[in-house]
């Protein structure tokens, strides 16, 4: 089905060759590694030197409900006088308006009052989700956009985007670069066609659950290129494309052609369309090579989409296979209370409780056709099983509505709701305790789509395609793959209807009304004074976590907490809060000595003589709190996952390795020292001092001593840091991005 080349390999008109069996001029090999599609993208908005190290200007950027209020007081802090580019705000997270009174409501009137003031665009709640209105709307081929959203992807046609926190947006609008080392290009081969009833999702699991675990494609760029992709529709291009963020890569590009171009031509964007391939001759670091005729229904069980094994092999041995997840349940739980699996199988059948077709992934107008086509004249039953299904924006429910899909699923017992990503984040659908939800979404991390292990509640939510989803609905509930459904799988030509936005979205890019006052309401709060670093720093553990990845839903979960991404001190509240239930009081308690120490200049008795031998000299040290974990980052963009620990002392990371780019990036945007260790051998309230910390990273030291006081004994260790830019090293010596733009 899918098969890895871990090593350079050639492009060559359409087939792959080993370096082996090519015979180029050392010019030749030149222009080859220069041939990518990635490339000439990169290269066209690197304002840099030529080199390794590049500093891209993006066309357009655009965020969501839950991280434009940030992203607005964070450059608006910084000097902000009006969007320089293309700035998209969009309202699909906290759409519901459902938590926190009118919190939600007010950051919505924030943000069409900023869109106004400083001149972008503004999309009510319930219009689109984010990655489908860019889609719609914004993308074009050659084009670059960063998101704060890591779902950001739009490869497919011809944009290369991503995603990253909300700092990275506030350089774009300073004017300022997105600098990443020149990341390498994996060429994903596609060849063969898929059988009827394997979807966008079943190759896309597939693919995440070949490349995820060993990193293989870790910030790194896949380009999609072969004959596999002529088969493919757009809808079925995009979703797979969305889901390559689960890889753990940095952007995606795709090979355009007259499919793309007919996308273009329904949305009435013709001119945004152009041919892009790879050259003749193109060298990659390395390739995946998927055989689409051998893709068959998949599904990730909890808690990772990589979790992934084909539904055949699934149902060929259900109960080996959800013990083992079951007991990775428990664990989570641990003594909280009880988390079974394996009593969803009855009579060697396995018993699915609810299905969720929606967002960015799922909800596009062929995966729901098709799913009705599947459910067409049969119900999903009057038991527990229900099925919710979201159009991933307006102009797709009117034409699933012109079409007659809606009523048809609504006859088959379908709740049909509006366009929202809550179901993929916790904050719609959530599922009861034990329960086992598939869904065509983005992502099944633990505590993610509203568990909360540490009050005992843990659902189990598996990732599928619409079109099992819908067997599965259409047999009550036992779950079933699609290829075992006889059903017509040709759906009505979709139609675009602009006027949809035409008549409710505020189209004000680049058109800045300085008069327009920003509306505020009482839960939005600017962020606190972030301290400068030190010429040493004490750090504290408040939070050892020892799972092989840790993810940053689990640093800052989402769900009801999403509502409070306006205050930062009120969400800092929720940090770790499902992980690790006492690390808000350990880091505040820490946060304490120094706001007294800086005050008064003098440290308390008790943590003068814990502290006494490590030798430190506290005059020209700060002391502060640390977060360690193995691999830390995994998942969202969310720059909270960082701007948390910092709002409550935090001064650095400490990680075997950092699971994503945009994460490290959160860190050091927020001031935060990313530092690296061997291994994870640290236990909480052990103190790590280290001297001259201000000189290492203003010099780029990579490799440096550090003390250790464990239990009362000192030892001495290495510590490690990658690469900073001369941005980066300024930004974690002046405290925060804030600071150093201030």
């Amino acid at each position: 089905m899918i098969r890895t080349i871990k090593k350079k390999i050639y492009y060559e008109k359409g087939k792959l060759v080993s370096e082996n069996n090519i015979f180029l001029t050392g010019e030749q090999k030149e222009k080859a590694a220069k041939g990518s599609m990635a490339y000439k993208i990169m290269s066209a908005h690197n304002i840099g030197v030529s080199g390794d190290n590049l500093k891209l200007k993006f066309d357009a950027i655009t965020s969501h409900d839950i991280t434009y209020v940030g992203i607005v007081q964070t450059a608006k802090a910084s000097g902000l006088k009006v969007f320089p580019i293309s700035y998209t705000l969009t309202n699909c997270h906290n759409s519901l308006c459902a938590v926190g009174g009118t919190i939600n409501e007010d950051d919505h009137v924030f943000g069409l009052s900023a869109a106004k003031k400083y001149g972008g665009n503004y999309v009510p709640a319930h219009i689109a989700v984010i990655h489908q209105y860019m889609r719609e709307m914004e993308a074009k081929c050659g084009r670059m956009i960063l998101g704060s959203d890591s779902h950001t992807r739009y490869g497919a046609l011809g944009t290369m985007a991503i995603g990253e926190g909300g700092p990275e947006l506030v350089k774009q609008i300073l004017n300022k670069t997105y600098d990443v080392k020149k990341p390498e290009v994996i060429c994903v081969y596609l060849k063969g066609k898929l059988k009827k009833g394997v979807g966008p999702q079943d190759v896309a699991i597939a693919l995440v659950g070949k490349v995820f675990k060993d990193g293989f494609v870790k910030n790194k760029v896949l380009e999609f290129v072969g004959p596999g992709i002529k088969g493919l529709s757009m809808d079925f291009r995009n979703g797979i494309d969305v889901m390559t963020t689960e890889t753990a890569c940095l952007s995606s590009i795709w090979e355009t052609d007259e499919k793309t171009l007919e996308y273009f031509k329904i949305h009435g964007r013709e001119n945004d369309y152009k041919k892009m391939q790879p050259e003749d001759i193109t060298l990659y670091d390395g390739a995946v090579i998927i055989n689409l005729s051998k893709v068959e229904p998949m599904i990730a069980l909890p808690f990772h989409p990589s979790n992934a094994y084909t539904i055949r092999e699934l149902l060929a041995n259900p109960y080996e296979i959800l013990k083992t997840v079951e007991e990775q349940g428990q664990k989570l739980l641990g003594d909280n209370g009880q988390f079974k699996l394996t009593d969803k199988i009855k009579d060697g059948k396995i018993i699915v409780n609810q299905g969720i077709i929606a967002g960015c992934a799922g909800g596009m107008y062929e995966n729901i056709a098709e799913a009705y086509e599947i459910l067409k004249g049969k119900s999903t039953g009057s038991d527990e099983f229900s099925l919710s299904i979201y159009p991933s924006s307006q102009p797709v429910y009117k034409a699933l509505v012109d079409n007659g899909y809606i009523s048809g699923l609504m006859q088959s017992g379908i709740v049909v709701k509006t366009a929202f990503c809550g179901p993929c984040f916790g904050a719609g659908d959530v599922p009861a305790n034990n329960g086992l939800s598939i869904r065509h979404t983005t992502r099944n991390f633990e505590n993610r789509e509203g568990s909360k292990t540490g009050s005992g509640q843990l659902a189990a939510v598996a990732l599928m395609d619409a079109r099992s989803i819908a067997a599965t609905a259409a047999n009550g509930g036992v779950l079933t793959s699609a290829t075992d459904f006889v059903y017509n799988n040709k759906v009505k030509k979709y139609k675009f209807d602009r006027s949809i936005y035409d008549s409710r979205v505020y189209k004000g890019a680049l058109k800045p009304q300085n008069e327009v006052e920003l509306k505020y309401g009482p839960n939005i709060a600017d962020w606190p004074h972030m301290i400068p670093m030190g010429k040493n720093i004490l750090i504290k553990a408040a939070s050892v976590l020892t799972d092989d990845v840790t993810t940053t839903d689990e640093l800052i979960p989402s769900g009801e907490t999403s509502s409070y991404r306006s205050n930062p001190m009120k969400l800092a509240e929720f940090t770790l809060s499902r992980k690790d239930p006492l690390y808000v009081g350990r880091a505040k308690a820490i946060k304490i000595d120094e706001d007294i120490r800086r005050k008064d200049n003098k440290l308390s008795e008790k943590l003068l003589e814990e502290i006494k031998p490590l030798n430190i000299d506290m005059e020209n040290t700060i002391y502060g709190s640390v977060v360690i974990a193995n691999k830390p980052g995994d998942g969202s963009a969310r720059e909270q996952a960082a701007s948390c620990q910092r709002v409550l002392g935090g001064i650095a990371n400490i990680a075997v390795e950092y699971a994503t780019k945009r994460y490290r990036s959160n860190l050091i945007n927020w001031g935060m020292i990313p530092l690296l260790a061997k291994k994870n051998n640290f236990n909480v309230d052990d103190y790590i001092y280290i001297e001259n910390i201000f000189d290492i990273i203003k010099t780029g030291q990579k490799e440096f001593k550090a003390k250790v006081l464990s239990g009362g004994h000192v030892k001495e260790i290495m510590l490690y840091m990658d690469s900073l830019t001369d941005d980066e090293k300024q930004i974690i010596l002046k405290g925060c991005l804030i600071n150093f733009y201030a």
